[in-house]
Formats: structure tokens, C-alpha cells, sequence
């Protein structure tokens, strides 16, 4: 086991490595950002080290900075959290070149997974369901079209290696097409340097399911129950659960057995989420995550399995010594993204908070990395706390979330508390009859 790991991360999600960390008594190191110099991240460590500016080029990005402070504190490994470096395969080369270890996949499947086009090809050899799609990049105006006329209106027009939903665009019409292509590789270039685009069918009601995986790339793999991750604005994820309601669980088992099956022929390391869409019966592959994600909180409250550790175990090489048996869901689990942001605009707000006063009780869990006085920096991601309701059952879960988010107090900033109350109180949400759409289409009623 690793005596030292440096987090390379900041917020809700470095204070959860944190606290894995302390439970396998790993010592633990941090970076931080000017802006980030009174974080609670940096307050829980063992020793935290400044690598910037406040924005995330100046610091969080900065490998030559991360490698330096990795250095300095003679770590053993390094973990990238997520977002920022947390799927970028020149990161992880590095590390490895400095005698570290990244924990995560190795950098080639962090290469080929990264790219969708290339994460397509290789779910299709793998058998995994794919949405109709142009086979590749699109090249030119001419080949655009007739993709669009053999996969048929409307289509989607995807970043190849991208997400987040930048670099997509949705075209009804024909007329539009070329237009929205241009759109797309322009965000697609300003986001993520490289402008390669490809085509698949757009689907008007699906639900966006993904699969989380664990396997310790010497031929282990298991799969965890899936989360439905339909509740959307903009195609980002506000609300996730486990495991879903209407959903074929025949169907679902077996593609968990194909995905686990595709990643040990990988010989994949590490954890890892393969996403999909779900209409009318059938799974689409859209893309993996080779990385935590931040809705794996509902798949260990479900299954009591520590994912973060599990992770940095595999990382030290241990062998994965559960069985799919022992993946096993109890109950049924919702998180809430709770954002500093307005429910009205979705602006962001950043501040200082005043007071916060986290929900508890049975069944309630909160990460979150604010205190009271801490400060929400403008440079960031909005999220600051995620909540999770466990119950027997999705009523259950549901009410008790209700009472976590009745409890929760933040003040000082505004944030989202009250819309998450709305969609709770939604009779589709409480049907569980909703889509990636469907957010969108409530707030436009």
C-alpha cells in the first residue's frame, strides 16, 4: 500500500480522497490555488502547497507545477480526482515517467476511451449496443449529408473529444446542418483543441443510464447496479439514482456481464463508468469515464463498497478480492447536486457562505468541502455539497431527501435548495417517467 499520495483536485471531491485516504492510514497531500488557500481540502491535510493564480491554467492545470509539488513532498502516487487532469493521458504519462503512479487506467485507455469515436469502435468490438452513427469523424459538407440522410433527421453533432455538452449541436433540418456543424468544431476547438466532429441519431426521450465499473486490470472485473442520471440541464447531471426504476432488469444484467467482460479483455485498472441512453427497451453506448464520478456516492451507498478506496488499493496492485456477488444492492439512493448558482438564471454565485448547517439523520450523507466562512471562488465548477438519501425503497429515498434538503442551511450565497425541491415534488419525477429532455421541456411550461 502507498505511503504518500498527493490529491491533485480541489473541493467536495479532494476532501472525499482525503478521507479515504486517513481510513487505509495513507498519508496525504494537497495543492491548492491562491483562491483556494483557506479551502477545507487544504485544512485536512497533512501538508497542502500552493502551484498558482487562481484560475485553473494558472494551477490546477499546471502539470509541470503538480509534478514539482509531487516531488517535493515524495509521494508514491498521485490522484487526479475529477475533472481537470483526471482524464488526460499526457498527465498520467508523466507521473509514470517520474517514478509515481497515477491512479487511474493507464494511459492508453485513458487515449482510447477519451476519444468517442475511438470508444465507439471499441464498444462495437466488444458487441456493446450502439446508436446509429456516421462511423467516424465527419470529413466534409458532402459526407456530412449523407450521414444525415442514411441515419435520418434530427441528428446530433457530437465533439469526438469532448463532453459536458460542449461541442454539441442538435439539427432538425437540413437546411441547418453545415451551419451547426461550424458551430460545433468551433466550441469543440476552443474547448478542447482539437475540432474533429462525428454524427449519431438524436434521441427525442431517452433515459441516460450508465454502468459503474471496478477492475484490477489483471483479469477482474465487476459491475455495480446502474444509475439513472435522466434529470439534466444543458446535459449536465443534477440529480442521480440507483438504481432505476423503469428500466428491463434482464436487460440491464446482461449488459453489465458484457461490460465487464469488455473490460477485463482490456485489462483495464482502475475504476470506470460506461454511459448510455435507454429508449423504448433498448441501451445505446454513447462514451466511458475513466475516472470517479461524481454520482459514485449513490453506488456505495446501495452497496456499502468504498469506491475511492477500492480504487487506490487496485492502484497499489492489490488484486480485486470481491465477487459480482458481493455487489448487491440494498435499498435504493438519490444524490442532489446542490450548486451556488440560482434557480431562476443558473447563474453561478460565487461568495462567501455564512452558515452552513449540513442535513443528517438516517440514511442522509453529505460531501462537501465549505464550512462556515468559507469561501466560493468564481473560477470553479459550482458544485459545493452533494447530498444522498438512502431508503428501503424510491418513496422512501425520495421523502428522506425531502427532509435532508428541509434541513440543509446555506447562507450567504444563493444556491439551488429550492429547485431540487420542485423536481422532488414533480408527479413525473415521482412516476420515475422522465428523460434527459424532460428538465428542460418542465422549465419552459
Amino acid at each position: 500500500m502507498f505511503k504518500r499520495i498527493l490529491v491533485a483536485n480541489r473541493g467536495e471531491i479532494a476532501v472525499r480522497i482525503i478521507r479515504a485516504c486517513r481510513d487505509l492510514n495513507i498519508e496525504v497531500y494537497t495543492v491548492h490555488s491562491t483562491a483556494d488557500a483557506e479551502s477545507m481540502h487544504v485544512r485536512l491535510a497533512d501538508h497542502s502547497i500552493c502551484v498558482g493564480g487562481p484560475s485553473p491554467t494558472e494551477s490546477y492545470l499546471s502539470i509541470p507545477a503538480l509534478l514539482e509539488a509531487a516531488s517535493l513532498f515524495s509521494v508514491d502516487a498521485i490522484h487526479p480526482g475529477i475533472g481537470f487532469l483526471a482524464e488526460n493521458a499526457n498527465f498520467a504519462r508523466m507521473v509514470e515517467k517520474q517514478g509515481m503512479v497515477f491512479i487511474g487506467p493507464s494511459p492508453e485507455h485513458i487515449d482510447i476511451m477519451g476519444n468517442k469515436i475511438h470508444a465507439k469502435k471499441m464498444a462495437q468490438q466488444f458487441q456493446l449496443p450502439l446508436v446509429p452513427d456516421s462511423q467516424g469523424p465527419l470529413t466534409d459538407s458532402t459526407h456530412a449529408h449523407s450521414c444525415a440522410n442514411t441515419i435520418q433527421y434530427p441528428v446530433l453533432i457530437k465533439a469526438a473529444g469532448g463532453g459536458g455538452g460542449r461541442g454539441m449541436r442538435i439539427v432538425h433540418e437540413k437546411k441547418d446542418l453545415e451551419s451547426l456543424i461550424d458551430e460545433a468544431k468551433t466550441e469543440a476547438l476552443q474547448g478542447f483543441g482539437d475540432n474533429t466532429v462525428f454524427m449519431e441519431k438524436y434521441l427525442t426521450k431517452p433515459r441516460h443510464i450508465e454502468i459503474q465499473m471496478l477492475a484490477d486490470g489483471k483479469g477482474n472485473a465487476l459491475f455495480f447496479p446502474e444509475r439513472d442520471c435522466s434529470v439534466q440541464r444543458r446535459y449536465q447531471k443534477l440529480i442521480e439514482e440507483s438504481p432505476c426504476l423503469l428500466v428491463d432488469r434482464k436487460k440491464v444484467h446482461d449488459l453489465g456481464v458484457k461490460c465487464a467482460k469488455a473490460l477485463a479483455s482490456m485489462g483495464y485498472k482502475g475504476v470506470g463508468t460506461l454511459e448510455f441512453l435507454y429508449e423504448n427497451n433498448n441501451f445505446y453506448f454513447i462514451e466511458m469515464n475513466t475516472r470517479i464520478q461524481v454520482e459514485h456516492t449513490v453506488s456505495e451507498v446501495i452497496t456499502g463498497i468504498d469506491l475511492i478506496a477500492w480504487q487506490i488499493r487496485i492502484a497499489s496492485g492489490e488484486t480485486l478480492s470481491l465477487s459480482q456477488d458481493d455487489i448487491t444492492p440494498h435499498g435504493h439512493a438519490i444524490e442532489c447536486r446542490i450548486n451556488a448558482e440560482d434557480s431562476e438564471t443558473f447563474a453561478p454565485q460565487p461568495g462567501h457562505i455564512e452558515t452552513f448547517l449540513p442535513s443528517c439523520g438516517p440514511g442522509i450523507r453529505v460531501d462537501s468541502g465549505i464550512y462556515n466562512g468559507s469561501f466560493i471562488p468564481p473560477y470553479y465548477d459550482s458544485l459545493i455539497a452533494k447530498i444522498i438519501a438512502h431508503g428501503t425503497d424510491r418513496p422512501h429515498a425520495i421523502q428522506r431527501m425531502k427532509r435532508a434538503l428541509a434541513e440543509l442551511v446555506i447562507t450567504g450565497i444563493t444556491c439551488n435548495i429550492q429547485f431540487h425541491q420542485k423536481i422532488l415534488n414533480n408527479p413525473t419525477f415521482i412516476e420515475g417517467d422522465f428523460h434527459v429532455h424532460w428538465l428542460e421541456q418542465m422549465n419552459t411550461e
